[in-house]
Order: C-alpha cells, then structure tokens, then sequence
C-alpha cells in the first residue's frame, strides 16, 4: 500500500510561481508512474502532468506545456511539479497519483493541495 502526501500549495499572484511536492511511501518508489492531476470547483477532475519511473519521460497537457514541470528524485521518493507563468485558471486542488507497473489506470491517491492563482 503506497500513501501519498502533497505539498506546496497556496496562494499565488498570476504570473509566479510554485513548486508542489509529493513523498511517497510504504512501496518501491521506482516501481510506479507518477502523475498530477487537479480539479477546479464545478469542474471534473483533469490530468496535468506525468512521469516515468524512470524520469526519462514526462508527458504533459496541452493547458501547461511550457508552463509546468514534472521531476521524480527516486532516492527521495518524492515527485515534484514546477509551476511557473501561474494563470487563474489553473486555480484548483491538485493531486498526487501512482500507478503501478501492472495497473491501466493510476491506483493511489493523495489527499491534495490547493492552489490559488489571484489576478
């Protein structure tokens, strides 16, 4: 059973920047893809940005590409989400996700952080 915890949220001016972490434990950190996703008052739950096990590869949304960054340090057991050039709309809790190698879909979950970006 792996436990997620989230960090880094708050409040924001447009156009700054934070950086969300999640650390990882109870599992083999290396073992799992690794994902953000958040989901904004009213609206349905979106997926932001993910990562290899390996960290060799990230994928992101079209909404943040550019924008946003996804790291692992899998020493740390932590995976990280650079948020940068912050526009309101991405207002919302962002959660942290792990899937393991043999699951289709991610399978756990963290509690969230909430981010505020004011205008």
């Amino acid at each position: 059973q792996v436990q997620l915890v989230e960090s880094g949220g708050g409040l924001v001016q447009a156009g700054g920047s934070l950086r969300l972490s999640c650390a990882a434990s109870g599992g083999t950190f290396s073992n799992y893809r690794m994902g953000w996703f958040r989901q904004a008052p009213g609206k349905e739950r979106e997926f932001v940005a993910s990562i290899t096990w390996s960290g060799r590869t990230t994928y992101a949304a079209d909404s943040v590409k550019g924008r946003f960054t996804i790291s692992r340090d899998n020493a740390k057991n932590t995976v990280y989400l650079q948020m940068n050039s912050l526009k309101p709309e991405d207002t919302a809790v962002y959660y942290c996700a792990a899937r393991s190698i043999d699951m289709s879909d991610y399978n756990y979950w963290g509690q969230g952080t909430q981010v505020t970006v004011s205008s």
